[in-house]
């Protein structure tokens, strides 16, 4: 996977993960208002009529300037994946609390749909193939199941962590640094 560049809002929220071109576009029209983190790649542009060369430094995270967007992230839900699901819950199941492959795990609805449980955030949990057929189309209660941790609707920078499995060490202490204290990220 290609190196992404962490661009932010002008406030400091993050907007989305870009590429290394996009962020060279963005420097070239003026709209990089700040750039932290170390440098991800040097650009060395065209030559000029006084014998210059333009160079772009293109940093791991920069601040694009324009529309400020954390009012609307405020009340964002992050789109539900199974990736993003087994990142949350960091590949353990919430039966039996064992850490697993991706591949031999699932997900689970606590609320089975079958009996008017949604396939939202709040309502699904990670789950080994063993304990979610026991569990079946019951609820942990009916079957003696205890649940080992409860599930939660991951924040913006939660969900920009778990959108990206390559993130840089400078990029991954800016987005931790406003994870909140109660995020399974921080454990």
């Amino acid at each position: 996977m290609a190196r992404q560049i962490l661009a932010l809002d002008v406030s400091g929220a993050p907007r989305d993960w870009v590429s290394v071109e996009t962020a060279v576009t963005y420097y070239a029209r003026s709209m990089v208002a700040y750039g932290i983190g170390g440098p991800a790649i040097v650009y060395h542009g065209g030559w000029q009529r006084g014998g210059a060369r333009s160079v772009i430094v293109v940093e791991n995270i920069i601040a694009v300037a324009g529309r400020e967007r954390t009012a609307l992230w405020q009340a964002h839900v992050p789109r539900l994946t199974n990736v993003k699901l087994f990142a949350r819950d960091r590949r353990l199941c919430a039966y039996c609390g064992l850490r697993f492959r991706t591949g031999d795990l699932s997900r689970e609805h606590v609320i089975p749909v079958s009996r008017g449980g949604a396939d939202c955030w709040t309502n699904v949990v990670t789950a080994c193939h063993a304990c979610n057929a026991a569990k079946g189309a019951r609820t942990p209660e009916e079957v003696g199941m205890r649940l080992r941790y409860l599930p939660y609707v991951p924040s913006r920078w939660e969900d920009f962590i778990l959108a990206n499995r390559y993130i840089l060490a400078d990029q991954m202490e800016y987005l931790l640094a406003k994870v909140p204290a109660t995020s399974r990220l921080t454990a």
